[in-house]
């Protein structure tokens, strides 16, 4: 995790730099190319979730699977409905989830406060230089009214938790040196760098990243055959889901459908797998005794 961890953060340092001075993609591409991303290289952390339940909850039997996939398809399917029900609500909730899930990213020993200003600075910081268009990524997700709700909120939080999380990274620096560079890592990129593309690298190269990694860890002694074979169902769903959602939004514009076929997606795959694996986090990502 330290050779990710510093690999993350060279890249993070170098995107946030080369963002106040290179051109933008895009719009519609840096949007396809975030989505492609997502799906490709962030989403394949949650597909493993079957190892935390074959170790946790003793699943073995095709009943036990048929089970799982009921009690994880539940939440997931509570989380679209709200978002059709009530998008504020819905909005505010994966924000709020998403922040709590990305603290458990620090290694172990990282103070609480640093935990919550690190999990939020990807969704508090880009509207520091990036406001309006986190206000339309949040429009297009959730619809104008909930980001008109949302947006003053988190313009009025920016500037206090930059400074909060670089507090808190001089106050880690001083425990483990890396954390304070991740740390700063992540503040740099999501206050210079576009929000979707501040997000995809976040995203993809720390939290999932990062959880395959502890996932690997956990899991061992299986076989590497049965942590590759375990993820590739769940892929597959999330995959077929993905293209059914394509088409149930084919009335909406192509930038509308994009972001909401994502981050939908995401909401909805976050609270089970939060429900699963935050036992694993708390527990320092310790493992039972197998059978």
């Amino acid at each position: 995790m330290r050779i990710q961890g510093g690999v993350f953060s060279v890249l993070a340092l170098t995107l946030a730099a080369a963002s106040t001075v290179l051109p933008r993609l895009d719009a519609r591409v840096e949007l396809f190319v975030a989505a492609v991303m997502i799906i490709l290289l962030g989403v394949p952390h949650g597909a493993l979730d079957t190892i935390f339940a074959r170790q946790l909850y003793r699943v073995r039997t095709i009943q036990g699977w048929a089970g799982f996939a009921v009690l994880y398809g539940a939440p997931a399917a509570a989380v679209v409905a709200l978002w059709l029900a009530a998008p504020t609500l819905f909005l505010l909730g994966f924000l709020l989830i998403s922040a709590a899930h990305f603290s458990g990213d620090p290694a172990d020993g990282t103070h609480g406060l640093s935990r919550l200003l690190y999990g939020g600075a990807v969704i508090v910081l880009p509207t520091l230089l990036h406001a309006g268009e986190v206000g339309r990524l949040f429009g297009l997700l959730a619809g104008s009214e909930a980001a008109a709700h949302l947006m003053p909120w988190l313009g009025g939080l920016a500037w206090p938790w930059l400074a909060g999380l670089l507090a808190s990274t001089l106050v880690e620096a001083r425990r483990f040196w890396q954390t304070a560079l991740e740390m700063l890592a992540v503040a740099a990129v999501a206050t210079a760098a576009p929000p979707l593309v501040a997000f995809t690298l976040f995203f993809c190269g720390m939290h999932s990243a990062r959880h395959i990694l502890r996932t690997v860890a956990y899991a061992t002694p299986l076989a590497p055959r049965l942590l590759l074979t375990s993820s590739l169902l769940p892929m597959a769903l999330v995959l077929a889901a993905s293209a059914v959602g394509w088409f149930g939004l084919r009335s909406t514009p192509m930038d509308g459908r994009l972001v909401q076929l994502v981050f939908v997606g995401l909401a909805a795959l976050t609270v089970p797998h939060m429900a699963l694996i935050e036992r694993v986090r708390l527990s320092g990502w310790r493992r039972p005794a197998l059978p």
